[in-house]
């Protein structure tokens, strides 16, 4: 199979793809719902369509954190954009961890374990975010 070198062909393929991805998503989202509607949430939760469209959102997201950080403004410091995300991070962490344990029913562990299950979730693309950006300001001082 030849690699498709005319620019007009590759833009109208990758146009094919997103279409696909399109049709792919809402017959996943049809199935998904259809379990909701009739079994509830834990069945539909238990479907391994769930976690197939778990996953694909969570590398769209990183897939379009690296264009949307090629696309930013050149100007952006990564360090005091890192400091300034973990900085807000931190705090939101500690509101819900707070509320969770003050929530009945809930102790001061189960606050702490969503403090620190929220802080890692949010940790792991803020860095990846501070990784891109630095990356791409050592290519441009290049």
């Amino acid at each position: 199979m030849k690699k498709i070198t005319d620019e007009r062909l590759v833009l109208q393929n990758l146009k094919n793809i997103r279409i696909a991805f399109i049709i792919q998503t809402i017959g996943i989202l049809g199935i998904l719902g259809y379990d909701l509607v009739t079994s509830g949430l834990d069945e539909m939760r238990q479907n391994p369509l769930w976690t197939i469209f778990i996953i694909t959102g969570v590398v769209l997201a990183y897939l379009s954190m690296s264009i949307s950080t090629d696309h930013e403004d050149h100007k952006i410091n990564p360090r005091k954009s890192l400091i300034i995300s973990l900085a807000i991070l931190i705090f939101i962490s500690t509101i819900v961890g707070f509320l969770v344990s003050v929530t009945e029913g809930f102790s001061i562990i189960n606050g702490v374990i969503v403090g620190v299950i929220l802080f890692i979730c949010g940790f792991i693309p803020i860095i990846y975010i501070y990784f891109l950006r630095k990356n791409r300001q050592e290519e441009e001082a290049e």
